[in-house]
């Protein structure tokens, strides 16, 4: 036998589609019906009033159906003929009237037309139809309403769909009259005319409901800081404030609400990242403490997430200078948001990078890096230079590396100078050069127990297992990162920071980012693998030789060049001859005006290319840079007067055949040429440094100081040896101590002799005594 077929089956697709046909068209039906019906009803009840009145007043019968076919002009002619062909009583017999008596008497007399000739029972036998279906229609004076039916869904059965109704429920007019006064007389109430507040009274308001939140906001943050793990939940409840709706307020409760936010999340944040729990860790059972301390975990996660996407709505809507359509915060307060909010994300950055969501914050901080408000760019940079100077391990710092450098690419380097001025601020002082340097901070390897059996005493044994387990710890207890992971992040930083740099070398060399691209160059160029030293350095020549950039700029080139030659340089046989030439033929540029600033850079570069490399360096060249130097000391600032002759003092001690020119006799043949360009061959022993005695008249005391120190041979004992506040610092130390930026004499000059100032005023006020 067959297994018996399941009749219940779930309905297909397409029968479910027809249901919803079926269920279409009942809908449509049923308004269609209803329409009907009440044009019918109006109109049966019109013509039944009419017929009516007819009746009262003819008070003859009249048919209460006439036959399709006539028509009411028709049945006026008729009435008329009737009337010509009616007989008058008295000449009808006893039979006729006795039979129309009785016929008056019946009720279907009434139902009956007298014109016609047919029988009684035959017209009643045609119209008994009618008659029933005249009688199912209601009548005009029937008090309850007529009940309309609702067409639901139909059942579907075996002998096929089944519609379903059911009666509508009958609303009672009074009760909608009584809804709609009370509804009225609340719009009257409502409709109150409110009065106006005065500008006094309107602040007075204003400064009340701004002080009820203050105090609001600063119950829920005592309330959170007091006991972060129990009163979570009050975060929300504060960040829903900011959706401050009341006009009068609203931009200074969200501003508050901001900040206030930001100093709870630096202060509760634990140190560590909160990670997703697994499924396994949701099913095991664990205690309340641990349970507690989950929530907590997983609600600040959550509500600092969703503080993160305000700030940045906040951010986009200032952007983008869209108007929000509730229009409670105007156009004009969207940046006044946006940089609170803007300094919110820079703390939080600073503050908690060990956090989560940090990345998040970093992708949001660096495009603002390079933003037309200059107040929102600087301040998103000194964030970013903070976070630098304070990432010791260097984790944080790749992350801010990685997105400034592709964010540069993607703006085809067309970005502010100071994103990548930023780069000084890195913590790199050394890299992995290479991997075969296992020699570096090697673990310490502890004695097996055999080898202290065989060489160490059981008293020795005792005391070296103490040690040991004090090391490990120690070592513990220290908890500090590798030196291998730091060394690693720190290469792989360096990395993309040189390919940055290299880029604009390669594509931009015009751009504006140049400058700040040489200074990194020139800071980080010991840290460059020697692979490339060659090509840089021709690119730098280049650069120099093209006559594209500035004097500062090309300053910023010697200087990369020898911090390259510096370091791992020593070991290459190049000769940097064309950059002391270069150096030596632009040092007349530099004067009291706008290169002024170009001296400290000059300081630096004869730091290098001659104290450092003394070896490298043959005694006409250094005689040749102090001669110009001295020149030079003449027409600057006294400040760069002063690194200037501080820098010739180091170069004296450097080089002590250098006093030769103090001395007016001169050493070997040729003559002075001081406007040739080559330092090694314009013949600078020949010469003397007059520039000193002139400088020794300066009107800057520490400038008279430094030419009678250098006169006399720059000697470090006597009576013309420096102060040791003079002697201790470097040029660029004394350049900057001494700077005139705030426009002032530094130190201020001396007042005149006080007793010629007396003499003056006595004359002034006392001419007739003087006189005799």
């Amino acid at each position: 036998m067959k297994a018996r077929r399941n009749k219940k089956q779930i309905p297909s697709f397409r029968k479910l589609l027809k249901t919803s046909k079926v269920k279409l068209e009942n809908k449509l039906k049923n308004k269609q019906f209803k329409q009907q019906s009440t044009l019918k009803k109006y109109r049966k009840e019109q013509r039944k009033l009419r017929q009516a009145v007819k009746d009262a007043v003819s008070k003859r019968p009249i048919p209460l159906e006439d036959p399709k076919g006539k028509r009411p002009g028709k049945r006026i002619e008729r009435e008329e003929e009737e009337e010509e062909e009616a007989l008058p009583l008295d000449m009808m017999d006893e039979d006729d009237l006795q039979l129309m008596k009785d016929l008056g008497q019946r009720a279907s007399f009434l139902t009956r037309d007298l014109s016609s000739s047919e029988p009684v029972h035959v017209k009643k036998r045609k119209r008994e139809h009618v008659i029933e279906k005249y009688e199912k229609i209601p009548r005009a004076l029937q008090t309850a309403p007529e009940k309309e039916l609702i067409h639901l869904l139909p059942i579907k059965d075996k002998s096929g769909i089944i519609p379903q109704t059911r009666e509508k429920p009958v609303i009672d007019s009074n009760q909608d009259e009584e809804d709609q006064e009370e509804v009225e007389l609340e719009e009257e109430i409502i409709e109150d005319p409110v009065r106006e507040l005065t500008l006094e009274e309107h602040l007075t308001e204003r400064k009340k409901k701004l002080q009820e939140k203050k105090m609001h906001i600063a119950a829920l943050a005592s309330a959170i800081l007091s006991d972060p793990e129990s009163n979570i939940k009050k975060l929300k409840e504060l960040r829903s404030m900011l959706m401050e709706q009341d006009p009068d307020v609203a931009v200074t409760v969200r501003k508050l609400v901001i900040v206030s936010l930001m100093e709870l999340f630096k202060d509760i944040t634990p140190s560590y990242k909160i990670r997703p729990l697994t499924e396994a860790e949701k099913s095991t059972k664990i205690r309340k403490e641990t349970q507690k301390l989950r929530e907590f975990e997983e609600g600040l996660v959550s509500q600092y997430k969703f503080y993160l996407e305000n700030l940045e709505q906040m951010v986009k809507d200032w952007k983008q200078r869209k108007l929000k359509k509730s229009n409670v915060i105007s156009l004009k307060a969207y940046k006044g948001l946006a940089e609170v909010a803007v300094k919110s994300l820079c703390e939080l950055l600073v503050a908690l990078p060990h956090f989560n969501f940090h990345n998040n914050i970093i992708v949001l901080i660096v495009p603002l890096m390079n933003d037309v408000s200059k107040l929102i760019s600087e301040m998103c940079c000194e964030a970013v230079k903070k976070l630098f100077k304070q990432d010791k391990l260097g984790q944080a710092s790749l992350g801010v590396i990685k997105v400034i450098s592709g964010f540069v690419k993607g703006r085809n380097y067309e970005v502010r100078p100071e994103m990548l001025k930023t780069f000084l601020c890195l913590r790199i002082k050394e890299i992995e050069v290479k991997k075969d340097t296992e020699d570096i901070n090697k673990p310490k390897k502890f004695m097996t127990f055999k080898e202290k059996r065989k060489t160490l005493s059981r008293m020795q044994r005792k005391w070296k297992k103490a040690e040991e387990k004090l090391e490990r710890e120690l070592r513990e207890a220290e908890a500090s990162e590798s030196t291998e992971k730091k060394l690693k992040l720190h290469t792989e930083t360096l990395n993309i920071v040189f390919v940055t740099y290299f880029r604009i070398l390669k594509k931009a060399q015009r751009s504006p980012l140049l400058p700040a691209v040489l200074e990194g160059l020139a800071k980080f160029a010991h840290l460059i693998n020697v692979e490339f030293f060659d090509d840089l350095l021709v690119v730098l020549h280049t650069l120099i030789e093209s006559g594209d950039l500035s004097y500062q700029e090309s300053l910023h080139c010697v200087q990369t060049a020898f911090h390259i030659l510096s370091g791992q340089g020593d070991v290459l046989n190049i000769d940097p001859m064309k950059f002391y030439t270069h150096l030596y033929k632009t040092l007349f540029k530099l004067h009291a005006g706008a290169t002024n600033e170009g001296v400290e850079i000059v300081l630096q570069c004869l730091d290098i290319m001659l104290t450092k490399r003394r070896k490298q360096v043959s005694q006409q060249r250094a005689l040749a840079f102090i001669k110009r130097l001295c020149t030079l000391a003449l027409h600057v600032l006294p400040n760069s007067s002063i690194g200037i002759l501080a820098i010739n003092r180091i170069l004296m001690h450097t080089f002590p055949k250098t006093d030769l020119l103090l001395d007016n006799e001169s050493q070997g043949s040729g003559v002075f040429l001081p406007e040739l360009d080559e330092p090694e061959y314009c013949n600078a022993q020949n010469t003397a440094l007059w520039e000193l005695h002139a400088l020794r008249r300066h009107y800057h005391p520490i400038v008279q100081r430094f030419a009678a120190h250098l006169m006399a041979g720059a000697p470090s004992e006597g009576s013309e040896a420096l102060k040791p506040e003079l002697s201790r610092r470097s040029a660029t130390e004394l350049f900057e101590t001494y700077s005139m930026a705030a426009m002032t004499f530094n130190p201020p000059v001396e007042s005149s002799n006080s007793k010629r100032k007396v003499c003056f005023l006595e004359i002034c006020h006392f001419p007739s005594v003087v006189l005799l």
